[in-house]
């Protein structure tokens, strides 16, 4: 204590005149002259207040230790053991500010406190400016909803391939986390592809809305790559005589109900999806897979949104079912009442969805 006293004027009377059974009063008195100058204090003068402070800080009462938290989490050159020893404390009141933004707590030390401490601890934690992806692995295989949220919409924070694939299925479930990951400039195109994959439409949706143009053409050409791989993969056909076909009705003003009627009775599948694709702007391989699948329902949404007959979307109907299979009326029935049921503003949705797939 003799050097401690020659080196800080006043401390030898905080000492030797303060009651142990004062500690708060004691604590506050010796960080108040560790405050007066920080800035400007040796080295060894910090270590000292380290010395000091670390045997009477945990037993001065709360508010004292909130105060001296915030405080010292707030200076560059704050006590290191002190500052653990603040951080590590189970009162989140306590080590919060610490967590928060003390430069003082270095990897080792906020790893360790990431795998022991609770959620309270890891969601201050996620608020630091800068997060290692050694700090952000744990925080992702520990941390509660909020903490993942937190640590995720953190553009400081970085994250390793691991920790962004638990990220992205944890997302899956959670279309708030969704949209925080897919703001990320360091998003992949892969990593933005498998986000996608397991995400609501609507979330999708949300997402293209709040991200950057950049991103928004990502978006769409990941749905696109998306949509196009989990549509059937049925035999390539031959469209380019059904396409002259087409053209040259269109040219003279023929191409319209009535022309794609004949095509579809006529069971002319190729001449019937070009007509259909010229008719509702979705492009042609794009109906092509969609209508070849193994539902007919691409025919009642197309029929709804070019405002067809029933007739007419019975005839393609029955080219679906193709020449070898005859469908029981009960069947065609049920079409019949899908078809009538199908709201225009629906199928003009899908279809919509279905055009935006042409910008690959």
């Amino acid at each position: 204590m003799t050097v401690a006293t020659s080196l800080i004027p006043g401390l030898d009377e905080i000492v030797r005149r303060g009651d142990p059974r004062r500690r708060s009063d004691i604590a506050r008195a010796i960080a108040a002259l560790f405050f007066q100058d920080a800035a400007k204090l040796r080295p060894d003068l910090v270590d000292l207040f380290d010395n000091l402070l670390i045997d009477l800080v945990p037993h001065a009462d709360l508010t004292a230790r909130i105060d001296l938290a915030e405080r010292f989490s707030r200076v560059g050159n704050a006590p290191r053991h002190l500052v653990g020893q603040l951080a590590r404390e189970n009162e989140i009141q306590v080590a919060g500010p610490v967590l928060r933004r003390s430069p003082m707590l270095d990897e080792a030390a906020l790893i360790e406190i990431a795998r022991l401490k609770g959620q309270g601890h890891l969601l201050a934690m996620t608020e630091r400016p800068v997060l290692s992806a050694e700090i952000t692995d744990v925080l992702v295989e520990r941390g509660d909803r909020d903490v993942v949220r937190r640590a995720a919409g953190n553009a400081g924070a970085m994250f390793s391939a691991g920790g962004y694939s638990e990220l992205i299925k944890r997302a899956a479930q959670d279309g708030v986390l969704t949209l925080k990951i897919g703001q990320r400039d360091d998003l992949s195109g892969d990593q933005l592809k498998e986000l996608l994959g397991g995400t609501l439409d609507v979330i999708r949706r949300r997402l293209s809305s709040v991200v950057k143009p950049a991103r928004q053409m990502e978006i769409r050409r990941a749905m696109n790559e998306i949509e196009e791989a989990s549509l059937p993969q049925g035999p390539r056909r031959d469209f380019s005589a059904a396409q002259r076909t087409v053209l040259g009705l269109n040219r003279e003003g023929h191409l319209g109900e009535s022309a794609l009627l004949g095509f579809a009775k006529a069971h002319k599948y190729e001449e019937s999806i070009a007509a259909l694709s010229a008719m509702s702007g979705v492009r042609l391989s794009v109906l092509d897979r969609l209508i070849a699948g193994d539902r007919y329902d691409p025919i009642l949404v197309l029929g709804r949104v070019l405002n067809l007959g029933w007739p007419t979307v019975r005839a393609l109907i029955l080219l679906w079912y193709g020449p070898q299979r005859a469908p029981a009326d009960a069947d065609i029935e049920v079409a019949r009442m899908n078809f009538t049921k199908l709201m225009p503003s629906t199928a003009d949705r899908v279809v919509n969805f279905w055009r935006s797939r042409q910008t690959i």
